[in-house]
């Protein structure tokens, strides 16, 4: 594996890596940052917590040249995931001198509209806060040089694609546009097809495959212990860090009640319903140690910047497969350990199905010690099926 000067970045970016303490790229960088330096766009596929963001702001970095538009756009699906992007910017950018402005929703315009007067380099957004600036005509993405699409899987689940084509069209056609995405569904095909040139395909563990070093299990159990299981198994589990996944804000807040109350759990909730103020403060108390577990709805599921993280639970199995690789995504970064659980339960088989088959990978399924279980089919040592819909009659399969 080459270091970070060896891949041909400017000197400034490399103090600047080498200040903030990395010591060697990761797989995706090393692939992607030769080629970005070499003007080509590309389509790029890595698991979450691969180092995405370096990838593809260190290469710009090292092209930037001082300017007086802003030629630098970056599209986050989420206020959280572009705050984060601007950080990692003024991070590497720390010997450039780079005006970087953030654009997103949840907060006033005033700020902004100030900072898209002060000739800013770079602006980093969401697609809906953009389209609302470019609409009441305050910047113009005619000069832009360099065009990022991050987490686009995550864009087109919040149904942003048709934001994104308009914000492309408004942008310079000499640009150079650097895809990623931790998964590549057909969708994003057609959209890099539509919107790149030529671009270069790098992939880098397979989209649909979790880290290697993420250990998985179910824990099965009837309907109406749900609850009382999670709850036990978050005391009983000896973490330093615990992310668990909820499907609704409702559910999140409960399980908060929950355990609150055990010892040396320290709980917070990120949510959408959450003021944003707060939904930050909670991730940094998280990052920080205030909190050592956090429960969350998919919003956190994506591209965050939050390592050290040793164990993730699923209160639910995931409805698409993919969102399970995105939640345990945030174990078992850099190549360390960490454990993925998920509670399963008689009307959620075809899901779990699903995700062992998206990942080609048995899930083990287990039993927690010293909880009172009651009987469930799902607890016999024979594997119950999935109930699969009957076909209403006189219908029949299309060959």
């Amino acid at each position: 594996m080459p270091t970070f000067n060896e891949l041909g970045l400017s000197r400034p970016v490399v103090k600047a890596v080498e200040r903030a303490g990395y010591e060697n790229p990761t797989t995706i960088q090393a692939k992607a940052i030769p080629v970005a330096l070499e003007g080509k766009d590309i389509v790029g596929a890595s698991q979450t917590g691969t180092g995405k963001t370096a990838a593809f702001s260190l290469p710009i970095l090292s092209q930037l040249k001082p300017g007086t538009n802003a030629q630098v756009l970056i599209l986050e699906p989420t206020r959280e995931l572009a705050a984060q992007v601007e950080d990692q910017m003024n991070l590497f950018g720390f010997y450039k001198g780079l005006n970087v402005v953030l654009l997103h929703g949840g907060v006033g315009y005033g700020h902004q509209v100030e900072g898209l007067g002060s000739k800013p380099d770079v602006i980093i957004a969401t697609p809906g806060r953009l389209i609302d600036h470019l609409e009441k005509g305050n910047l113009d993405l005619g000069a832009i040089k360099f065009l990022v699409l991050d987490e686009v899987d995550r864009m087109l689940d919040m149904g942003f694609l048709p934001d994104v084509k308009r914000i492309i069209d408004r942008c310079s056609k000499e640009r150079q546009t650097l895809l990623f995405s931790a998964t590549m569904p057909g969708a994003i095909q057609t959209l890099a097809e539509w919107a790149l040139n030529e671009p270069e395909a790098i992939e880098v563990g397979g989209g649909r495959k979790p880290a290697e070093t993420v250990s998985h299990a179910f824990y099965p159990v009837g309907m109406d212990q749900r609850d009382e299981l999670i709850t036990s198994l978050v005391e009983k589990t000896d973490f330093e860090s615990m992310m668990v996944f909820t499907r609704t804000k409702k559910e999140a807040d409960a399980l908060l009640a929950r355990v609150e109350n055990i010892d040396k759990v320290k709980p917070t909730a990120l949510h959408s319903d959450i003021r944003q103020s707060d939904r930050t403060k909670a991730l940094q108390g998280f990052r920080d140690g205030d909190f050592n577990l956090i429960i969350a709805t998919d919003i956190a599921a994506r591209g965050l910047d939050i390592s050290g993280v040793t164990h993730v639970i699923n209160y639910r199995v995931p409805e698409n497969p993919e969102d399970y690789v995105h939640r345990i995504g945030r174990t078992g970064r850099a190549e360390k350990e960490g454990d993925a659980f998920t509670i399963l339960t008689a009307d959620e088989l075809e899901q779990a199905a699903a995700v062992e088959g998206y990942i080609s990978q048995e899930i083990e399924r287990k039993k927690l010690d010293g909880f009172p279980y009651a009987y469930s089919a799902l607890l016999e040592e024979k594997p119950v099926k999935p109930l699969r819909r009957k076909r209403p009659p006189g219908k029949r399969r299309r060959r």
